[in-house]
């Protein structure tokens, strides 16, 4: 019975992402096992070093679905290894004694980490799919708010104008940069290892570089220069790649929780028919899947901690550390596809933007939040310290007294003569105050030629 919230009947819908629990379930596991196994063999067969018989019939045999994978786990509970039972099994199942030929000069280890790369690749693409997807509704919606004037938001209090598409852009931008990292790390990640038991490549002699080479190619992977059993910097580069985008649809999530809370209510997400906010009140209409893509976030942030520890191996290879990577990356990858998934569909779904909110709340202070505009305005009469602290004094006085921001202006005697009142007007006009931010959104809506990207 499912007990993990990642496999749970009740929880996994949310928790998990079925494309990504696919990845890292045991069949493609043991898939990917016998997936190096086979191309190994074959190697082997073209360069001499096995007969081509071996090689076929090792090849016929390495699909998991002819493997008893409850039979492969109690047997690696009585071995206290791993990967013995799925070696024996191959073997087995290779008919005129070729089986002999299995799991020929290499170790677990070269195994099951070459295995884990082939697992990270077909998830790497399902992550930058739902990277663009995410980043294709984000950039629609930048665009159709490039002009939609809103409070941007310091300490947690009104700081100046801005609009929300610039505030969209600059999540769109940032997903560009977490695109870029994939792309440069695809090199260094994508990389096998098959360098026998202490990474010398002893068992293969001298032509222990060219097995490994083609080994590998024939897997689409790159081979490294040493071995690196014990070295773990390109699983902590793939970790770290997650959880930068996890921290980033983290953040995003929380201030779309925040921008519904009912004293502000400028974004909400979409309410789909028979979506229920509250079991005890029906008025309730809750941000939750911002809430579960906030705590997904910090739980894939917590792997990592995980995913650190196991790096600090001893010697050329140490299962206490190798073990932990069992666990927290594969949990790792599942709960940020689940975290892609919920962030792609609610904003496939569409976010309720409130524009009329947006604009009532940039008067909720009564013009202070043009208080940086008039304090530039008064620099040239005054100079720019003088004038903010003029300007200081008069917000602080307006605030304690709830004045209104331009009478206060008007009836302070050092200021007479300033501006006229309808100067005021205009310096006190929210909207005129948003500085480049639709050039910025425009800028990050075009290509690196200056094209505008496609619309989805």
């Amino acid at each position: 019975m499912p007990s993990h919230v990642t496999e749970s009947r009740i929880y996994g819908g949310v928790y998990s992402d079925p494309e990504f629990a696919a990845i890292f379930c045991d069949g493609n596991q043991v898939q990917k096992w016998l997936d190096v196994e086979r191309a190994l063999a074959l190697t082997q067969a073209q360069m001499g070093l096995i007969p081509h018989e071996a090689a076929q019939e090792i090849a016929r045999r390495a699909h998991v679905e002819l493997f008893d994978l409850e039979r492969l786990g109690r047997e690696s509970r009585e071995t206290g290894h791993i990967l013995i039972p799925t070696i024996w099994a191959l073997a087995e199942r290779c008919q005129d004694g070729w089986g002999e030929y299995v799991h020929y000069g290499v170790t677990t280890q070269d195994i099951l980490d070459t295995g884990l790369v082939l697992q990270i690749a077909e998830a790497w693409e399902l992550v930058l799919a739902r990277l663009r997807s995410i980043q294709a509704h984000l950039l629609a919606l930048a665009r159709k708010h490039r002009r939609t004037p809103m409070v941007a938001r310091t300490h947690g209090q009104h700081a100046l104008p801005t609009t929300f598409g610039y505030k969209v852009a600059v999540w769109v931008d940032e997903i560009d940069r977490h695109l870029q990292r994939f792309d440069e790390a695809r090199a260094r990640v994508m990389v096998g290892n098959l360098t026998g038991a202490v990474g010398t490549m002893a068992s293969f002699g001298a032509q222990g570089f060219e097995i490994q080479r083609r080994t590998l190619a024939s897997l689409g992977l790159g081979a490294p220069r040493t071995s690196w059993h014990s070295v773990r910097d390109r699983i902590l580069e793939v970790g770290g790649l997650l959880v930068q985008c996890a921290v980033t649809f983290g953040r995003i999530a929380n201030e779309i929780y925040h921008l519904q809370r009912t004293e502000v209510d400028e974004v909400r997400e979409g309410n789909a028919p028979g979506k229920i906010g509250s079991s005890t009140m029906p008025h309730k209409q809750n941000p939750s899947t911002a809430d579960l893509i906030s705590a997904l976030s910090r739980l894939i942030r917590a792997q990592m901690v995980a995913l650190t520890d196991a790096a600090f191996h001893l010697h050329e290879r140490d299962g206490t550390a190798w073990r932990i990577e069992w666990a927290a990356l594969p949990e790792l990858f599942v709960y940020t596809g689940a975290l892609l998934a919920r962030m792609d569909e609610m904003l496939a779904a569409g976010l309720d933007v409130r524009e009329q909110r947006m604009r009532d709340n940039l008067d909720l202070l009564g013009g202070l939040i043009l208080s940086e505009r008039v304090m530039l305005a008064l620099g040239g009469r005054f100079g720019k310290q003088t004038a903010h602290e003029l300007v200081h004094e008069i917000s602080m006085e307006a605030r304690r007294h709830d004045v209104p921001f331009r009478d206060a202006l008007l009836k302070d005697e050092r200021l007479r003569g300033s501006f006229t009142p309808q100067a005021l007007e205009d310096l006190l006009d929210p909207v005129t105050y948003a500085g480049l931010a639709v050039e910025m959104v425009d800028r990050v809506a075009c290509d690196a030629t200056g094209q505008p990207r496609g619309r989805s």
